[in-house]
Parts: structure tokens; sequence; C-alpha cells
């Protein structure tokens, strides 16, 4: 495995993580704003979303935003992504914001939400990190 870090200059925390011949790269954004749910609570969300390119496969596969809608298995993978890591955060620790991990497979051999969860996990600590050294 191997994890490269700050590959994004505009992003709060990145990298890009390889498992083999997987690789996929990850953003973080922080907002400062939360889901109506959590307005007033002190409290923060971590959300996900999740992409393969077209050509991150063996054949082609059409961009899932052309389709104009998010297929059943990238909805569970995203759900899946951020569930475990609001599990692995204190959400008052990051105040009423928003982080939203954007991971986009640039090449598939098997693995993929392993190397998503782990790779986000790592840019969701960067972004973290540089939000408490900026206090």
């Amino acid at each position: 495995m191997k994890i490269e870090l700050g590959v994004n200059v505009h992003a709060e925390g990145s990298c890009l993580i390889e498992m083999g011949r997987t690789r996929v790269w990850i953003t973080a954004s922080v907002e400062d704003r939360v889901p109506m749910h959590r307005r007033g609570s002190g409290q923060g969300w971590i959300t996900a979303e999740y992409s393969m390119l077209p050509r991150a496969t063996h054949d082609r596969g059409a961009r899932e935003a052309i389709q104009g809608r998010v297929g059943g298995r990238t909805h569970e993978i995203q759900r899946l992504i951020g569930r475990s890591l609001r599990a692995a955060v204190d959400m008052k620790q990051i105040g009423e914001r928003t982080i939203t991990l954007d991971c986009d497979v640039l090449q598939a051999d098997g693995g993929t939400r392993t190397a998503s969860i782990t790779g986000a996990f790592v840019a969701l600590y960067v972004a973290i990190k540089r939000m408490k050294d900026a206090r």
C-alpha cells in the first residue's frame, strides 16, 4: 500500500492511495454549514461521494452523472464510507461544519471500497488537523 498526501492543493485534505493496482484519488472539503438535522446541535457532519472514472475498469463504463442518477451500488458504497468515518470521529470536535470526502477511483483492480475508506480516513485526518492548527 502507498499513500501520497497533499495531491490536491485546493482541498483541506487529500491523498492518492494505491493498493496493488487499485488507485483512488480522495479530497476532503470543509464547509461552514451542516444538514438541517444538525443545525444548532454544535455537532458536525461527515459525508462521502464515490465514483469510478469511465475507464477505471477493463471496459469503459458510462459516467453516472451523465445518466442523471447515482446507481444503487455507488449509493451503498457512499453510505458505507460516510458511516465508517462518522463512527471514528467525535462530531462535537469539528463543530457545525460538514466535511465531504470525494473518492474517485482512477483504476480499479479489486478492493476499491477498502482503499476508499482507508484513503478517506487519511484525508479526513489531514483536514481536521488543519482545522485544529488554524485555531
